[in-house]
This record gives structure tokens, sequence and C-alpha cells, in this order.
């Protein structure tokens, strides 16, 4: 099973397959996610450090429609984890003033 370092944070074990960020969310990280994991708002973007796989059309989309331009720049809900990781969220729900949105369906 892959594992997930937090920057700053520890790390754990997730099962192959499981969204990112479900796996943060699981594991204490108050990633927020107002979109319900549907790539629409950026909220739940993520530094990350190793191979994430690869960014899907409606991921880019986003991305290149928000002006991140920053290949290491990744939405942890488009991610299916299936190596290890090293991952730095860049908005938390602690960090935003904002309440938790809906939990992504897997």
């Amino acid at each position: 099973m892959p594992y997930i370092q937090i920057e700053g944070k520890g790390s754990f074990e997730v099962a192959e397959g499981t969204k990112l960020v479900l796996a943060l969310e699981d594991n204490g990280v108050d990633i927020l996610h107002r979109c319900g994991g549907n790539a629409k708002c950026t909220t739940c973007r993520v530094e990350v450090d190793g191979d994430a796989g690869p960014v899907g059309e409606a991921e880019a989309a986003l991305l290149q429609a928000k002006g991140i331009e920053e290949s290491n720049i990744r939405l942890s809900c488009q991610i299916r984890v299936h190596n290890d990781l090293t991952v730095k969220p860049v908005m938390t729900v602690s960090s935003s003033g904002l309440e938790r949105g809906n939990r992504p369906q897997d």
C-alpha cells in the first residue's frame, strides 16, 4: 500500500486507488474541498512530490482557467493514489475560515 507524507505532519498508509482528498481527510488533514470532488473549485489543491498520475482533462482545464501553471500543483480530488507521495495542502478548512463542503464520492 502507498504511503502519503504530509509536509510537517507525518505519514500514513492508504489503500491503492483511494482518492487523495479522502485519504487526507480520513487521516486528520482538514483539506478543503468546496465542490465535493468535482474539479470545479481548486480549493483542494496540493503541492505534490512524487508520481500522482496523469492530469485529466477536467483538472487540466480548471487549473488553466484559474491560471495555475505549476506542474506540481494538483487537485487532490482528482488523484487516485497508486504511489508514495509527499503532499502539502495549499488551503485547509482552518486556514480558509470557510466551512467544510460536501464529502466527495469515491
